[in-house]
């Protein structure tokens, strides 16, 4: 094993506690449920008093089956990684949670941190905790869906079978807690590094490049272009910057040339050394 796959088991380990953390110390404690797998092994718990690592380990063990004839090796060693620790973790962290202040807005809030920081982690360490993670990454590679979209639509649907047992309200309080995982989950696999991307179609194209390179120091990519009606052709100038700097370029863009197409795109993710100190 190289030093990477050591960094990505670490990342899936540590994933695994945050992910039971969210569910043993902030979601079941408040009779909170969850989505896929885990929501069907919170609800034998509720019901039945089941060990939700046990529950989780049996049933991810038989999809595992699903996801073997999908995944390359890789990814199914770290999805059996994954839902090893994570229910190694649900099984320790079985009961150590309660009640804080009654606060059960605040605990949907931590629990959908938690889990969506924890199946983040296993998601871009190139593995899962499997259940409906397995089932998010076929709809990823054959529907085109986010990883947290996926995992936010198999998660509706349990929550909403949920209802008859942990009552409307705290079902409400789920769907928070698993809409904003499904969020973090896209935010810690796709990065934190936000940026804007701009594009500007002008007839002073070069005087606003000129302003780009000297006064804000920023690097500017020209592409031809030809109108589609006028046949025109034109440059197109395409920035990625800061949401500080953004103002500043509309400013000037606008000074220079007042009939400019300016087309503003944010950027999740960019990768350069250029934006490294920035």
């Amino acid at each position: 094993m190289t030093r990477q796959h050591f960094k990505e088991i670490f990342l899936i380990i540590i994933g695994s506690l945050l992910f039971a953390i969210g569910i043993n110390y902030f979601a079941i404690p408040y009779r909170l449920s969850e989505g896929g797998v885990i929501g069907v092994t919170v609800i034998t718990y509720y019901l039945f008093e089941w060990s939700p690592g046990v529950v989780n380990l049996i049933i991810n063990a038989i999809l595992l089956v699903i996801g073997y004839k999908f995944f390359d090796k890789k990814t199914m060693i770290y999805t059996v990684v994954g839902i090893i620790f994570s229910s190694l973790f649900l099984f320790i962290t079985e009961d150590v949670g309660h009640q804080l202040n009654g606060d059960t807005l605040l605990a949907a809030l931590f629990s959908g941190v938690f889990v969506g920081l924890g199946l983040g982690l296993m998601f871009r360490a190139g593995g899962t905790s499997g259940g409906s993670a397995i089932l998010a990454r076929l709809a990823n590679q054959y529907l085109g869906w986010s990883l947290g979209k996926g995992v936010l639509v198999i998660d509706i649907i349990v929550i909403a079978g949920s209802v008859f047992i942990i009552g409307q309200e705290k079902a409400m309080y789920t769907l928070i807690a698993v809409f904003l995982g499904s969020k973090v989950i896209d935010y810690v696999i796709e990065g934190l590094n936000s940026r804007t991307a701009v594009t500007i179609i002008s007839e002073h194209s070069e005087e606003i490049r000129h302003f780009i390179v000297s006064n804000m120091t920023r690097g500017v990519t020209i592409l031809e272009g030809r109108g589609g009606y006028s046949q025109n052709q034109k440059d197109v100038l395409y920035i990625v910057i800061n949401q500080q700097e953004l103002v500043q370029l509309k400013q000037t863009v606008s000074s220079v040339d007042s009939k400019a197409f300016v087309v503003v795109h944010e950027v999740r993710d960019v990768l350069g050394s250029s934006f490294s100190t920035s």
